[in-house]
């Protein structure tokens, strides 16, 4: 993978994908607005909106390449995801994602079963097929994709700040690729941005490849080796969840940051006028 700003834009998707925790009983909308940095250069910005209610999930992510880097690649991506939540576990039934530049548009579409693949659809197909590790059977069960990867059920009566809200490994699989996100809680912080105002927990990240890269990739073996992956949880109370602050990763050309500018959280007013 050539590192130009719109390869950093797409392989920060599964990275964002690590930091969202929710177990709630009524429905709540999390709606947060990040800026994407690249060396220091502002080169992108991507919003995310989730309705969480007790049973079910729906979450949508919109991202774009702006400023100097929407000079050099005219990149969008919007993502979906939706699915079930049953006894705190995560579900996923459908994953979506449309990625576009200047030269071409590529839609991934996936089906699952209570986490398990049951069909892909990658329209135009990559032509890069060659040189993988096999994606087998055993790889596409019991996995997230990459938006529903942003949810995680905290244990019931576990604080939100804290290595309860770090300590696990997401399995993912993008349509693509298999990867794990293995986390583990280092330590505190304090921030303030639009909507909040506090700690935040602070999460070391190390990402594993399990299937569908190339073996001979340097990208594969670069993020593998990569100790610098970072993330900052910010909770958000009302709906027992934690949403990315700040997310920093090392790539080929130099740091790279996500930082929310906004984050909020809307009861559904019928809901919650229902549960009272």
């Amino acid at each position: 993978m050539l590192w130009t700003p719109s390869a950093y834009l797409r392989c920060l998707v599964p990275v964002l994908g690590i930091v969202l925790a929710a177990t709630t009983a009524s429905a709540e909308t999390v709606t947060a607005r990040y800026s994407v940095s690249l060396v220091g250069f502002h080169i992108g910005e991507a919003r995310a909106e989730g309705r969480i209610e007790s049973e079910n999930y729906k979450i949508d992510l919109n991202a774009r390449l702006t400023g100097v880097a929407s000079w050099i690649a005219h990149v969008k991506m919007a993502l979906a995801s939706s699915g079930l939540i049953r006894r705190g576990t995560i579900l996923p039934t459908a994953y979506a994602t449309t990625a576009a530049n200047s030269r071409t548009v590529r839609t991934v579409r996936m089906a699952l079963a209570a986490g398990t693949v049951e069909a892909v659809d990658i329209s135009p197909p990559f032509d890069d097929t060659e040189g993988r590790v096999p994606v087998t059977a055993a790889n596409k069960r019991n996995i997230l994709d990459p938006m529903s990867a942003l949810i995680m059920a905290v244990p019931p009566g576990k604080p939100l700040v804290g290595p309860s809200a770090c300590d696990r490994t997401l399995p993912i699989y993008d349509g693509v690729v298999r990867f794990d996100l293995a986390m583990h809680y280092v330590g505190t912080r304090d921030v303030s941005v639009k909507g909040y105002s506090g700690p935040v927990s602070v999460c070391a990240v190390r990402y594993r490849a399990v299937a569908g890269h190339k073996i001979d990739s340097r990208s594969t073996r670069f993020m593998e080796e990569n100790r610098d992956i970072e993330a900052w949880l910010a909770p958000i109370a009302p709906a027992h969840i934690v949403v990315p602050s700040r997310v920093t990763l090392r790539t080929l050309a130099g740091m790279a940051e996500v930082r929310a500018t906004e984050l909020s959280i809307e009861a559904d007013k019928f809901t919650a006028k229902r549960g009272r």
